[in-house]
């Protein structure tokens, strides 16, 4: 972890969700030989590709683009050691998990029951809470570190790591936001034509946490140009890193809050079928600086089951160009 922890394996800014794939028993050293054919430019192709991206396991891919289809539109077969199967997406899923169960790839049956939104607002949650959390984690780093010149090959030099810090710091931001605007201007919408009122709270909380984020990007900017190691140097980083606790604190009660008290109310706001496919694929539309350039960065910070049932969400979309450009960039 950072440029202080020199025993570590992973730096603070390495570490994923998917590490905890350790408290699994390991592959077998002889795993079987996977291979994948299929579309490169298939959106099934790039959800088989991300599922078997968890598992450990060496995959050879075989585009099948010049050649005729001949397994049934938009089929791909996936190839395991001497056994094959040919077919659609829960078929090929189901031939994964019967075959390395570990580490597991959907979520419980509960997500299967509530709301569409409910549950990207809920993986959204996730993914920011994770990444805040390695944030608050990599600035502790950097703060204890001082003036020390001790350089981490897997980060680079305190001056690199400055800079990556800040970029990742950026990303999160953005993303951070575009959350934020999402639920002001779909997911609370529909709770007030309910009930006036209601998400007031919501939303002056969003208001109070912005100047923090904000400052917190622009100290980073300010301790960017400062001599490494000096007084003032070590005092930015410390104050960095007590402003990005705050927030994470603020972040947490925010979430928690919704979760319990918000959320749960959609199953009552008596929408159609329709409504409710229209109003989940408007939380898409009001993400797509999330669902672009940020889309690898943002799933990082979810755990593989919770990755797949992100990706499965996509898949619900009506748009079916936009469903297959989206998961595609998962596989670049």
């Amino acid at each position: 972890m950072g440029n202080c922890f020199s025993q570590s394996k992973n730096s603070t800014s390495e570490i994923a969700p998917y590490d905890w794939i350790r408290h699994f028993k390991p592959l077998p050293v002889a795993a079987p030989p996977v291979r994948l054919y299929g579309s490169a430019s298939s959106s099934l192709t790039a959800y088989v590709r991300f599922a078997l991206l968890h598992k450990n396991l060496s995959l050879q891919f075989v585009s099948t683009d010049d050649k005729p289809p001949s397994n049934g539109d938009g089929a791909v077969t996936l190839e395991i050691g001497s056994e094959s199967v040919c077919g659609q997406r829960e078929t090929l899923l189901k031939f994964i998990e019967d075959k390395f169960p570990h580490p597991p790839l959907r979520l419980n049956e509960v997500m299967e029951t509530t709301p569409l939104v409910v549950n990207v607002t809920w993986l959204q949650h996730r993914s920011i809470t994770w990444h805040l959390e390695r944030m608050v984690r990599w600035a502790e780093d950097l703060s204890r570190c001082g003036g020390r010149r001790r350089v981490d090959p897997a980060v680079g030099s305190p001056r690199m790591e400055l800079k990556k810090f800040a970029k990742d710091y950026s990303q999160l931001l953005e993303v951070m936001l575009e959350h934020a605007q999402m639920e002001e201007r779909v997911v609370f919408p529909v709770l007030e034509m309910a009930d006036r009122g209601l998400c007031k709270a919501a939303n002056e909380e969003h208001a109070r946490d912005l100047p923090i984020m904000n400052g917190i990007k622009e100290d980073m900017k300010s301790i960017g140009v400062m001599d490494y190691g000096t007084p003032a140097y070590h005092e930015g980083l410390s104050n960095i890193s007590t402003r990005l606790k705050s927030l994470q604190k603020h972040c947490k009660e925010h979430f928690d809050e919704e979760e319990k008290d918000l959320l749960p109310l959609l199953e009552a706001t008596d929408l159609s079928k329709e409504q409710q496919t229209r109003v989940f694929e408007q939380c898409f539309d009001a993400m797509k600086a999330t669902h672009s350039h940020l889309f690898n960065f943002f799933l990082e910070g979810l755990l593989p089951s919770e990755g797949m049932e992100y990706v499965d969400l996509i898949s619900k979309c009506s748009d079916k160009d936009r469903t297959a450009s989206m998961i595609s960039l998962i596989t670049k």
